[in-house]
């Protein structure tokens, strides 16, 4: 353990802390202050004590306050530091007083890059983030590193940076709600790209490109930044670096960083020297967005990990769970889980990942972004599609208005729920076809999560 992070737990006796949420990083947050004696207060929408489940137990042994129910931001009031949940919006008023009033306003991912005793190499973007980070993470181990990874992945990285030795590396995600109350970066720094997304969130998209900015903008000369160079905003977000730039790009060449050369390879360029890596043929993972993604990671790491070592682990990943995830075969018909693909960029690059015409499970909750980008690739790609959830009539309307829909010959079918759309996609696949949950919406209006919906659409695959 560091000074700095001894001296921080010290720091926690006595003092009044307000935890606001309980979501799977604060859980763990809130029993380590509470070891080191702080007094928490924990904020949370929830009406009892009963509706925090088999956590309520956990919560009580903890010997903390509680604020529930519609006046749960009342517990802000008197408090020596805030921790905001990445989920709880940065700008509200009652943190805008707080902060006025002189109290701490952080997170747990602030307090991490406060205390990280190892480099910290971190990722955000609008697609392919975890995809990007978790590759990051597996070149390094391949190359003999101790790798800590979390973040938006949904580890808590804070209770164990205690552990971590200075030679050790951090690999994190980020979110744009994680980054936009962040003043410190990471010592390599990787946008993916950015597009629409979290408009029900951010007040517009320049706050949304703001928030993914600050992982840039505490950067120091020294550090490294790696930008997607085909996407319009990552391209501009040149003028932000501190340190070196690399780019990685799928579509042409480039001098410093990672491509994709007219043969297929997969390459690294740095001082007029072009390395060649691996064959997008031998590529373990599907899709050309995850050459992307392996181009982006490969950027990273070079200098850190072996050539060997990232041609190994692009041929041996097969992906992370819910990212165009084999779920089975069954009479001839292939079902594919893409549950992560919550907005139409991320539909797009999945559809294009088959060389055949899908049938698609679409529909969630509103994120108040447009569906019209994806309707043309939809058209192209997709034979059935098969809406459910809050945003059913609003896809179809968007599929309906596009002047190519009456001669593509698409099927359209609502469905109440997912066990329903299941069911019709099974009814009318024949084998040969291609089945995949595409939602391009979160999952809010019937689950927790986009990972429980596709769970939930798992089970209900692998009960047919």
């Amino acid at each position: 353990m560091t000074e700095q992070i001894e001296a921080f737990y010290k720091s926690l006796a006595g003092k009044k802390v307000a935890f606001i949420g309980t979501g799977v990083t604060n859980q763990s947050c809130i029993e380590l202050f509470a070891k080191h004696g702080a007094l928490i207060t924990l904020c949370d929408q929830k009406p009892s004590l009963e509706a925090f489940g088999p956590l309520a137990r956990r919560l009580q042994a903890l010997d903390i306050r509680f604020s529930l129910g519609p006046g749960y931001l009342e517990g802000l009031k008197g408090q020596d530091m805030i921790m905001r949940t990445p989920g709880f919006e940065n700008f509200r008023p009652e943190l805008q007083a707080a902060r006025a009033a002189g109290v701490q306003v952080t997170s747990e991912m602030q307090l991490f890059f406060e205390l990280c005793p190892c480099p910290i190499v971190a990722v955000t973007g609008s697609d392919g983030k975890t995809t990007t980070t978790t590759l990051i993470a597996e070149m390094l181990k391949a190359a003999g590193r101790t790798v800590h990874l979390g973040g938006n992945l949904g580890r808590a990285l804070l209770p164990v940076a205690q552990d971590m030795a200075p030679a050790d590396v951090a690999v994190v995600e980020l979110s744009s709600f994680q980054l936009i109350s962040m003043t410190r970066s990471p010592h390599i720094a990787v946008v993916t790209n950015v597009t629409p997304n979290h408009l029900d969130h951010h007040k517009d998209m320049q706050e949304y490109i703001d928030a993914k900015r600050n992982i840039l903008l505490y950067q120091r000369p020294g550090d490294m930044a790696v930008l997607g160079y085909e996407n319009d905003i990552t391209r501009a977000m040149a003028a932000d670096v501190k340190g070196e730039l690399r780019w990685f790009t799928r579509l042409s060449e480039t001098a410093d960083g990672g491509f994709l050369r007219e043969d297929g390879m997969l390459c690294l360029a740095r001082g007029g020297r072009v390395t060649p890596v691996v064959h997008k043929g031998e590529v373990g993972l599907r899709g050309l967005h995850n050459i992307e993604n392996l181009l982006a990671a490969m950027t990273a790491v070079w200098g850190l990990v072996p050539v060997e070592a990232m041609a190994r682990v692009s041929r041996e990943f097969k992906g992370v769970e819910h990212r165009i995830e084999p779920v089975r075969t069954l009479d001839g018909v292939q079902w594919f889980n893409d549950s992560i693909a919550t907005s139409p960029t991320r539909v797009i690059a999945g559809l294009r990942s088959f060389e055949q015409k899908l049938i698609i499970i679409a529909g969630g909750s509103d994120k108040g972004i447009s569906f019209a980008p994806m309707v043309p690739d939809v058209l192209e790609h997709v034979k059935i599609l098969i809406l459910t959830g809050a945003t059913a009539r609003k896809i179809e309307d968007a599929v309906r208005a596009d002047p190519a829909f009456a001669a593509s010959g698409l099927v359209i079918r609502q469905a109440a729920d997912m066990a329903q759309a299941v069911q019709i996609a099974r009814d009318l696949a024949r084998p040969g076809d291609i089945v995949s949950l595409s939602p391009a919406c979160a999952s809010f209006d019937s689950y927790p999560n986009f990972e429980a919906r596709g769970r939930h659409y798992k089970q209900l695959v692998n009960a047919l």
